[in-house]
């Protein structure tokens, strides 16, 4: 596997865990439908519209060093029901096992960009505080310019995004590996609820498929933040349900110059094919 080291995660921290047949990952770069996702799976592998994923603790981002790796470790091991857990990091930094499934989900890299910036804002001790600074031209300026590893691929940076695109495309014809997009959720979240059963081999009836369809909604999630925030009721945040922001597309229109846009434009056009471009930045349903 390649070495993703930064500030905030470390995907050495996976040589730790035993895989267990139908481990469920999701697998996104930040701001991308994460806790969206987990909040799908939880609904679907428990069948309770009321469940409580708490996300850091039941499904736990494995890369993040700000918990102790070994008490991850047991308390998915002591879990006996079918695990879930989260990384931001590119597939060629994970082990891929037959056994496994990747729920991969990616976002126009734009959005991703001024999500982050909302995000940080509201974390009430942000370790990327640095990266993202008051100034938006210099804030947007190192989302072009960061690299895809070391401090920056812990950035959201449009590079780390690129290359997680990247080695998603890579393994996308194995059968265990489901690519979904942030905006075809938004458009059919009953269409993806409804994949996501048939990839998870689990069988609802159609009036229970309709409960969990509404309590997996971006609102119900917002309006019940504490069931489905990562780290709820620590104080990791300064609003819980400001986690969410707006769940909204096309973030940058009227905050971009022309000039900045046509960096941005210039970037993706020389890294990935026309067709390559218009999933990542509009998904299947474009």
């Amino acid at each position: 596997m390649r070495r993703y080291i930064g500030v905030v995660a470390d995907n050495r921290r996976w040589d730790k865990l035993a895989p267990r047949p139908g481990d469920v990952f999701v697998c996104t770069p930040p701001k991308s439908g994460t806790t969206w996702m987990q909040a799908m799976v939880a609904l679907l592998l428990s069948g309770d519209p009321d469940v409580a994923p708490n996300p850091s603790v039941t499904m736990p981002w494995i890369d993040h060093r700000f918990r102790d790796v070994d008490e991850v470790m047991s308390r998915l091991a002591a879990q006996p029901h079918r695990r879930s857990m989260k990384t931001h990091t590119p597939l060629d930094g994970i082990p891929i096992r037959d056994s496994a499934i990747y729920l991969v989900v990616h976002r126009h890299p734009l959005d991703v960009h001024f999500s982050m910036r909302r995000h940080v804002a509201n974390q009430a001790k942000a370790p990327l505080a640095w990266y993202y600074p008051d100034d938006p031209d210099l804030c947007y300026q190192r989302f072009l310019d960061g690299a895809d590893e070391g401090a920056d691929y812990d950035s959201a940076c449009l590079a780390a995004i690129l290359r997680h695109y990247r080695t998603a495309l890579d393994l996308s014809a194995r059968p265990n590996v489901h690519r979904f997009h942030y905006a075809d959720m938004r458009r059919d979240p009953a269409g993806t609820l409804k994949r996501l059963a048939g990839i998870l081999e689990t069988d609802h009836p159609p009036a229970l498929m309709a409960e969990l369809l509404r309590a997996s909604s971006f609102e119900s999630m917002r309006d019940n933040a504490g069931r489905f925030v990562p780290g709820s009721g620590t104080g990791s945040w300064k609003s819980e349900a400001g986690f969410f922001d707006s769940g909204t597309a096309r973030k940058w229109e009227g905050r971009l110059s022309a000039d900045q846009y046509a960096a941005y434009d210039a970037a993706i056009g020389a890294a990935l094919s026309p067709d390559e471009r218009a999933w990542l930045e509009e998904g299947a349903g474009a």
